[in-house]
């Protein structure tokens, strides 16, 4: 789909949309009857609510960058002297599980001296979301500058509580490519939707620009292994030496665009501390009543702890921050450079590419490229969520549209199973009750086990063109020796299903269920809706926009 959208000085603007075609069943229908259709629902709407809002034009943004003087603060002389002794080269540890991954969110909030960088595209408002929020608090209150930036798409709702964060003079929110219309994204996809569509989906956090962490983790329960109904298999990085400031670097390109809207120029009224100490109070009372699972003070005293002892475990090795810049924002299509980043490599592999994606969506590109490496012997071995694990179904209907192609020539297919006893996907201490499905985030890459990416870019074509990512690339057999083990459990028969071809060129799922081999010739442990919704996204034919 592609749109291009017509501004007029007035309040209300009416979207203009290119003729393109639409495919249903492999027929085309000419999209002008479509859009038809639906401009004359989004008129009615537009009439019932009247003028679509506008973001203000007379924002006040003051401008700031990371802390310069890293080497000052404990985080900072504690990495420096290892980073000193390995010259081009940064610290990299790779972070399997939740429970160690919010430990060590919350250990940088304690450690932090003098700044706390947060960028990220979910925060959700349950326990580990007003914890860290809590925490953030509470350094701020020690003095700490907190800068924390967040993607608009699942905010809707919750600008007071935010705001009232905002208030505290040491910290500022800013959100990113704001939708205008505050009380519904529905409206604002509608009436706007070629910039809105385009999304921040980083993660990071960077303490006293001394250490980061990256990778596929948002801020939410299911990303660190307490959530009682669905957890996530995920991954991140955490890094020390000068790649932190490179990511620094591009936190500050993010922060101080015109893409980042200061929370107090969206709410129609003035915070103040009064609402501060409200909000603050809500959140001690609500996390008190919910109860995360685990000590985690314990948790975070035993980690720094161990800080030494982290630092000399680090792998040290070349690294490089591998980013979409925002000012995508302002154009159709992203410039794709991890896109091209990525294609690039797959041209100069000789043994081997290790994928996990939870969100795997291929073009005929990929598919060719796929072949290619394929027939000069390069084994190309891939774990996606099954149907029963994606939480996103509409991305499985994409992805099942080359499915069948990939196995042909040649890939080897592997769908996690929601029932996988994988314990990076369900920690084995976790005292919470539920009966938890497993679900796949994680967002890595080995190169012919030389080298690794790992970050917020899934494979598929809204990582590529339409939202802003961002991960480290490390060349490091070592680093890329741990993710490979990593990966190659989730790909043990008791977690996934090898997808295959039978005699008859169909696909079978094939598992391990108390020891014997059990075999699905149907999308297994899925739904008839989970099935119909993947179903009709294979037919309409948007795999440009999941």
């Amino acid at each position: 789909m592609e749109y291009t959208r017509l501004r007029k000085k007035t309040a209300c603007y009416k979207p203009v949309y290119r003729n393109k075609s639409f495919h249903l069943r492999g027929k085309p229908f000419a999209a002008d009857t479509f859009w038809g259709f639906l401009s004359a629902v989004l008129s009615v709407l537009l009439m019932l609510t009247g003028c679509a809002t506008t973001l203000p034009t007379d924002v006040q943004r003051t401008p700031s960058a990371a802390f310069v003087n890293y080497n000052t603060t404990s985080t900072g002389q504690l990495f420096e002297e290892a980073a000193f002794e390995h010259p081009g080269k940064s610290g990299f540890v790779i972070i399997r599980k939740g429970r160690p991954a919010f430990t060590g969110r919350i250990a940088m909030t304690a450690m932090a001296e003098k700044t706390l960088d947060l960028q990220y595209y979910i925060w959700e408002p349950d326990t580990t979301g007003r914890i860290l929020a809590l925490r953030l608090v509470e350094a701020a209150e020690r003095g700490v500058r907190v800068r924390i930036l967040v993607d608009d798409n699942t905010l809707a709702g919750r600008d007071s509580p935010i705001a009232a964060i905002d208030a505290h003079p040491n910290i500022e929110i800013r959100i990113f490519n704001p939708f205008a219309h505050r009380g519904s994204r529905i409206f604002g996809f509608l009436t706007d939707f070629d910039r809105v569509n385009h999304r921040m989906h980083n993660k990071l956090v960077v303490v006293d620009n001394a250490l980061a962490i990256v990778g596929g983790r948002n801020i939410g329960n299911h990303y660190f292994g307490v959530q009682t109904d669905a957890n996530f298999r995920d991954l991140d990085i955490a890094a020390a030496g000068p790649i932190v400031r490179e990511l620094s670097n591009v936190f500050d390109r993010f922060w101080n665009g015109d893409w980042s809207y200061p929370i107090s120029a969206l709410v129609d009224r003035t915070y103040t501390e009064a609402d501060l100490r409200e909000t603050v109070a809500t959140l001690r009372e609500m996390i008190s009543k919910e109860q995360y699972p685990y000590p985690l003070d314990e948790d975070v005293e035993s980690l720094i702890g161990q800080f030494e002892e982290i630092r000399d475990s680090l792998i040290w090795a070349p690294g490089q921050v591998v980013w979409d810049d925002p000012s995508i924002v302002e154009h159709d299509k992203a410039a794709a450079v991890m896109h091209e980043a990525l294609h690039r490599k797959l041209q100069t592999l000789e043994k081997e590419l290790l994928i996990e994606s939870a969100y795997f969506v291929v073009r005929e590109r990929a598919v060719e490229a796929t072949k290619k490496m394929v027939e000069k012997g390069v084994r190309v071995r891939i774990l996606t969520n099954s149907l029963a694990s994606n939480d996103v179904v509409a991305a499985h209907g994409g992805y099942a549209s080359g499915r069948k192609q990939l196995i042909e020539i040649g890939a080897e297919i592997y769908e996690l199973r929601p029932d996988a006893v994988s314990s990076t996907v369900k920690e084995k201490s976790l005292i919470i009750g539920g009966k938890s499905i497993a679900a796949l985030h994680t967002k890595a890459i080995v190169f012919d086990r030389e080298s690794v990416f790992v970050g917020s870019y899934n494979l598929d074509p809204r990582a590529a063109e339409i939202n802003t990512e961002m991960g480290l690339y490390v060349d490091s057999p070592e680093l890329a020796g741990q993710v490979v083990a990593y990966m190659d459990e989730g790909v043990l028969p008791q977690n996934s299903y090898r997808v295959q071809l039978d005699e008859d060129g169909n696909l079978v799922w094939i598992t391990e269920k108390d020891g014997q081999e059990v075999r699905y010739t149907n999308e297994p442990e899925s739904t008839f809706w989970q099935r119909f919704v993947a179903g009709f996204v294979q037919m309409l034919g948007i795999e440009d926009q999941l």
